[in-house]
């Protein structure tokens, strides 16, 4: 197998499988009704980013219009890529798995929405953010393009750094002291780091 062939194998699989673990959490997120949005124009913004960003390497995938854009590759970044994109996905898993029906793709608490504190939240605040991360950053070393490699990453940066303190506002508002506790004792997005 190529090396070319290869990285589009696990970009298709990366892509898949993001899909594939976020869309039965979105249906049944999307079945409790909603007691309190945050969701304003800032946020509409970020989420309409990253959906096109998300659509990026679909389009390096099956049109060649990025081809301009390709980039040396070697089979240790395609390795590197793979194990990032991997651990994203299996935190991505965990974090949707332990939320349940407290998710939602934005800024808003759910008819009742409890405070999530086990499982992979035990020790991060915002793990679904730290996979995105951890995911994207994947995919930038994993597809050989300038353009659509970086695009994903570039988009779920703007999401963190837009979303972050926001959902904690939200958070904090919501369930008050037992937030501030659960913050004292677990990191944003690396644990013993951030």
């Amino acid at each position: 197998m190529t090396l070319d062939a290869a990285s589009r194998i696990a970009v298709a699989a990366a892509l898949v499988a993001m899909i594939a673990i976020r869309a039965p959490h979105g249906q049944r997120s999307r079945s409790i009704p909603v007691a309190r949005s945050f969701r304003d124009r800032a946020d509409s913004a970020v989420l309409a980013v990253a959906m096109v960003s998300f659509v990026v390497p679909v389009a390096w995938l099956v049109c060649g219009a990025l081809d301009a854009a390709e980039r040396v590759h070697s089979w240790t970044l395609l390795s590197c890529g793979c194990a990032a994109v991997v651990g994203g996905l299996w935190l991505f898993h965990c974090s949707h798995a332990d939320l349940g029906t407290n998710w939602s793709v934005t800024l808003e608490i759910r008819e009742g929405h409890t405070l999530v504190t086990s499982g992979v939240y035990s020790r991060i605040r915002h793990p679904m953010y730290t996979s995105l991360l951890l995911y994207s950053l994947g995919l930038a070393l994993a597809l050989p393009n300038w353009i659509a490699g970086p695009s994903y990453l570039a988009s779920m940066l703007l999401l963190v750094a837009v979303r972050l303190a926001r959902e904690e506002r939200m958070m904090a508002a919501t369930f008050g002291d037992a937030f501030t506790a659960w913050s004292a004792r677990t990191a944003r997005l690396v644990p013993f780091v951030w």
